[in-house]
């Protein structure tokens, strides 16, 4: 990870915190059936995304606060957008 040694430190923490935050999403998703799996792809797809990112500043502004980030990041994304998962 790149950054000062506090900020990789502080980042450091973060992280553990938002591969927790996907770990939940993930089981809620894993919870229900239907086109759930190709959700569940698309969280994964994005959780590799945001865990390379080596750079300790992007953690601490982005992912210090867990809000919603990690929905926002599925219904952004064109996979979801293609799913008919609004007219059940």
């Amino acid at each position: 990870m790149t950054g000062t040694a506090n900020q990789i430190d502080w980042a450091t923490q973060i992280r553990v915190q938002v591969n927790a935050e996907f770990d939940r999403v993930a089981a809620a998703l894993q919870s229900a059936a239907g086109d759930n799996r190709a959700v569940i792809e698309i969280l994964e797809s994005k959780r590799a995304d945001v865990m390379a990112n080596e750079r300790a500043g992007y953690f601490i502004k982005e992912w210090q606060e867990l809000r919603d980030q990690v929905r926002q990041l599925i219904v952004k994304d064109p996979r979801y957008k293609k799913l008919d998962l609004h007219e059940r």
